[in-house]
């Protein structure tokens, strides 16, 4: 290979890793804008032209990066989840590995709602994403999935003779409710923290002699 095509690819290289880096920064700063303007609006007024102007960016950039409103709702409450997930699984207990399913299940759930306070315009937005999608349910988002998911399984290691996968959805239904929705836009999660904690402990304990 001659010195120039060696030069060549070495410029090419810059390029790329020079184009990765401000892709990667125009995502945050595309989800900064983003989670900023759902903590000051509702989000029905939290457009994409509005947050390319918040982000700099011009609003092709944002299409580009997330394909749309729907796109970019998914992704800022994705990066919220993953907090969360990855919390579930490497963490300490009760919310990690090593607790009782009772305080992981109490744990979990008291961490839900605190996520639903701090991102309450975004668990908003994110529903009516996903509710309009074109023939797409909430319980087939990822993030419910895994929800679910955990929930079943914490509930069928404490309570083997239930229906777990059930209960589990009448559990996380509840964040759907517009009295508990409300309550979590005005950044009031103790009282549905301490709500499901009394529901967990009823239904564990109902199952002991």
């Amino acid at each position: 290979m001659d010195r120039w095509s060696i030069l060549s690819m070495g410029k090419n290289c810059r390029m790329e890793r020079r184009e990765r880096a401000d892709a990667a920064r125009n995502r945050q700063a595309i989800l900064r804008a983003a989670e900023e303007l759902l903590r000051r609006h509702p989000p029905e007024q939290v457009s994409v032209e509005r947050v390319a102007t918040a982000a700099g960016v011009g609003k092709g950039t944002v299409f580009h990066r997330f394909g749309s409103r729907t796109g970019l709702m998914r992704e800022l409450m994705a990066e919220r989840a993953r907090e969360l997930e990855q919390a579930v699984a490497e963490g300490p207990p009760p919310l990690g590995p090593g607790a009782e399913p009772e305080a992981r299940l109490v744990a979990f759930l008291a961490r839900v709602a605190e996520l639903g306070a701090r991102n309450g315009n975004l668990m908003a937005a994110h529903e009516h994403a996903v509710l309009t999608a074109k023939g797409e349910r909430r319980e087939d988002n990822p993030i419910y999935v895994s929800w679910h998911r955990h929930v079943s399984r914490l509930i069928a290691e404490g309570r083997p003779d239930v229906d777990a996968e059930e209960i589990a959805h009448m559990l996380l239904g509840t964040l759907h409710m517009e009295p508990i929705a409300s309550q979590l836009r005005a950044g009031e999660h103790e009282r549905l923290a301490a709500g499901f904690a009394d529901l967990v402990k009823g239904l564990f304990r109902g199952g002991r002699a």
